[in-house]
């Protein structure tokens, strides 16, 4: 399932970035954590939408930047699968 909520994040992070700019994906671990950070040059995410984007009732669909259509749950998705394994996931702006 950690795949698919890394496939999920990626393809996000693909959605929103324009040919030419950069998605970049890093990790590190120890034995008890696995830290990953995705960042991307995308299209950026405005302060509103940032403090609920992991909330069902906020749930939104937006285009990316070639037209893409997303059903605007995946964060959400992926947010549950990942509390429930005791982890972390969190959104910034640069």
């Amino acid at each position: 399932m950690i795949s698919t909520v890394l496939r999920n994040l990626l393809s996000n992070a693909i959605k929103f970035t324009e040919n030419g700019e950069k998605v970049s994906i890093v990790s590190t671990s120890d034995k008890n954590e696995l830290t990953v950070t995705i960042t991307d040059s995308g299209v950026g995410i405005s302060k509103d939408r940032i403090d609920n984007l992991f909330n069902i009732s906020e749930a939104y669909s937006t285009s990316g930047t070639k037209k893409e259509k997303g059903s605007g749950l995946g964060l959400k998705l992926c947010k549950e699968f990942i509390e429930k394994h005791h982890g972390k996931i969190w959104v910034e702006r640069s």
